[in-house]
C-alpha cells in the first residue's frame, strides 16, 4: 500500500513539473534561462555563459583567419593568442551581429615606448569602430586613445587600466539602431564599454544600419598583445512591458 501510494504522489509530482515546464515554454514573457559564466580576473581565465558563441578558447585558430586571407600566423600561448609583429590583422570568419563582445587581454610584461607605441593593439566588433587596446597604466597619450576609447571618437569615461602584463577585461555591448514606424533612425547604433567591470562609455553612438553583420576583429599595431576567453552572445529582442 505504502509503495502504490509513493508511486502516485510520485507520479502527480512528475506530472506537475511536466506542466510547469511546458506552460514556461508557451509563456513568452518569460525570459529564457541562461547559466552565467565565470567572471575572468588577473590569476584565472574566465568562462562564458550558456548561451554564448565562443570565438576563441585558448586552444586554436580554427574560427579565424587573417584579413589579407589565409591562416592566422600569431602564436598560441598559455590558453591565448599574441600578436607576432608584421603577420596582420586577424578576424573571425564567421560574421555576427548585435549583442555582447567579450574579450581578455593583456598588454607585455616589459615596458617598451611610450604612448600609442605601448601595448597597442584593436578591438572592432562587426568590423570597427575601434575599441582601443593600450597600455594606458601610467602612461601619457591623447584622450581619445587610450585604452577603452572609442578610437578618435570618445575617450574612456575614466582610465580603468591595470599595470602591464596583467590581464584585463572588456565587455562591449553593441546596441543595435533603433527605427520608427516610417523607417527612419531614431537612434544609431551604440557602443557600452565596461573595462575591468568598470563603465567606461555609456550608449556612445557610433553609426550603423538596421541588421548590420561583420567579422569581429583584432589588430597586428606591431606589439605582442595577448587575448583569451572570446565569446560573443547575440541580441536579443526586448519583452514586451507589462500591461497595467
Amino acid at each position: 500500500m505504502k509503495t502504490y501510494m509513493l508511486l502516485i504522489i510520485f507520479s502527480s509530482s512528475l506530472f506537475t513539473f511536466s506542466a510547469l515546464a511546458e506552460n514556461a515554454k508557451q509563456d513568452s514573457s518569460l525570459p529564457p534561462v541562461v547559466t552565467p559564466g565565470v567572471y575572468g580576473n588577473p590569476d584565472k581565465v574566465g568562462k562564458a555563459p550558456s548561451d554564448a558563441i565562443v570565438l576563441f578558447d585558448g586552444t586554436n585558430f580554427n574560427l579565424w583567419e587573417s584579413t589579407k586571407g589565409g591562416e592566422v600566423k600569431w602564436k598560441l600561448i598559455d590558453g591565448a593568442m599574441e600578436v607576432v609583429r608584421g603577420t596582420g590583422t586577424i578576424q573571425t570568419k564567421k560574421k555576427l551581429g548585435y549583442g555582447q563582445y567579450h574579450v581578455e587581454w593583456r598588454t607585455p610584461d616589459e615596458v617598451k615606448g611610450s604612448g600609442q607605441g605601448r601595448g597597442n593593439s584593436g578591438f572592432f566588433p562587426l568590423g570597427g569602430p575601434e575599441v582601443q587596446v593600450l597600455d594606458s597604466y601610467k602612461n601619457s597619450t591623447y584622450s581619445h586613445g587610450q585604452a577603452g576609447s572609442i578610437y578618435n571618437r570618445y575617450p574612456p569615461l575614466v582610465n580603468a587600466c591595470r599595470a602591464p602584463g596583467v590581464w584585463q577585461t572588456y565587455d562591449v555591448i553593441v546596441h543595435s539602431p533603433v527605427q520608427d514606424k516610417e523607417g527612419k533612425y531614431i537612434r544609431k547604433s551604440a557602443y557600452t564599454v565596461l573595462h575591468n567591470g568598470v563603465l567606461i562609455q555609456d550608449n556612445m553612438e557610433v553609426g550603423g544600419s538596421k541588421g548590420k553583420t561583420g567579422n569581429l576583429r583584432l589588430q597586428d599595431h606591431g606589439n605582442p598583445v595577448r587575448y583569451r576567453n572570446i565569446w560573443h552572445r547575440p541580441y536579443r529582442d526586448p519583452l514586451p512591458m507589462k500591461k497595467k
